[in-house]
Formats: C-alpha cells, sequence, structure tokens
C-alpha cells in the first residue's frame, strides 16, 4: 500500500462499499484527495452493502489515522451511514451497532471530522474501486 503524504489542510475522501447479491461477495472503493491523489480497493469476503459501505468508512478512517490526517471531509452515497454518523438516525441493527461504534471511536481522535450524502453519480469512483475489488479477486 502506498504511503499517503501528511498535510496539515482538510482531505477529501470518498468511500463506497459493494455488496453481489446482499449478502453476497462485498468491496470497499475509497478515494483519497488532499494535495495527491490516493485510491484503495479490497475484497472483504460475503456480507450486506451496509457492512460493505460501514467497512469503507472504518478502513478510510484507520488509513487516514495511520498517515497522519486528522482534518477529514467523507462523502458517501450510503443515507444510512451518512445519517447515522451524523446522529439524524439510530442504529437498530446489532451487526451494525458494533461497525458504527468503531467508527465512532475513530472519529474522536481526529482534529475535525464531517461525513456528508452525495448522490451516487457523484460517487463513481469510489463505486468503480469497490467493484473492481470484487472482480479482481475472482480473476485472480
Amino acid at each position: 500500500m502506498n504511503k499517503i503524504t501528511p498535510v496539515d489542510t482538510t482531505t477529501e475522501i470518498y468511500i463506497d462499499g459493494a455488496s453481489r447479491g446482499n449478502p453476497g461477495d462485498s468491496g470497499i472503493g475509497i478515494l483519497f484527495k488532499n494535495n495527491e491523489q490516493y485510491n484503495f480497493k479490497k475484497y472483504i469476503g460475503i456480507g450486506t452493502n451496509n457492512n460493505a459501505e460501514y467497512t469503507a468508512l472504518i478502513t478510510a478512517l484507520e488509513i487516514a489515522l495511520n498517515s497522519k490526517l486528522l482534518k477529514l471531509i467523507v462523502h458517501t452515497d450510503s443515507m444510512l451511514v451518512a445519517n447515522q454518523i451524523n446522529g439524524s438516525w439510530k442504529v437498530k441493527d446489532p451487526e451494525i451497532r458494533i461497525l458504527f461504534s468503531k467508527a465512532k471511536k475513530l472519529i474522536e481522535k481526529l482534529e475535525d471530522f464531517s461525513i456528508t450524502h452525495i448522490r451516487r453519480e457523484f460517487n463513481s469512483e469510489a463505486d468503480l474501486l469497490a467493484n473492481e475489488a470484487i472482480n479482481e479477486y475472482f480473476n485472480n
């Protein structure tokens, strides 16, 4: 994995999770944008779409913290993730509650954080990465 150069400015991150079958084979895609652009994709096994979306967020937060990126704006096309993290929606599913708690603990380590919901068409690069991760897993 390439190392992301730390910056003092805010880093924009686009995240997406994909699941084929829901539950089914799943992947995550993450696009970091600061002074440079960094892409990350990974096959994560069998899971639901919501699980993949949360896994993308958690992975993005872990990469950011490991790279000393402490000011983040995350963009997601998952209304569930954006609204639960922002406190607008309750977390009812027990499995999602575990992922939600993990994400919130990582967010607490940041200097500045926001997450916004964007329409799917504005998240096409992260979506492509998530689907490539699934495709590449089966083609290797």
